[in-house]
């Protein structure tokens, strides 16, 4: 599933961010680039990512 359609960052690359050590909205803005045109989705990004971070 898309979390942020201005860069078309899915759930998938949300998963391996985490796996590369991506732990914040920051860091998973500096590895796909989410949340740095409109904003809209960072805070479903953040459920997302403590989700995965919870798998892992």
């Amino acid at each position: 599933m898309y979390i942020c359609i201005c860069h078309a960052v899915t759930e998938k690359d949300i998963q391996k961010a985490v796996g590369k050590g991506a732990c914040s909205i920051a860091r998973l803005s500096e590895l796909t680039l989410l949340g740095t045109q409109c904003g809209c989705c960072t805070e479903h990004a953040n459920q997302v990512l403590n989700q995965c971070a919870r798998k892992s």
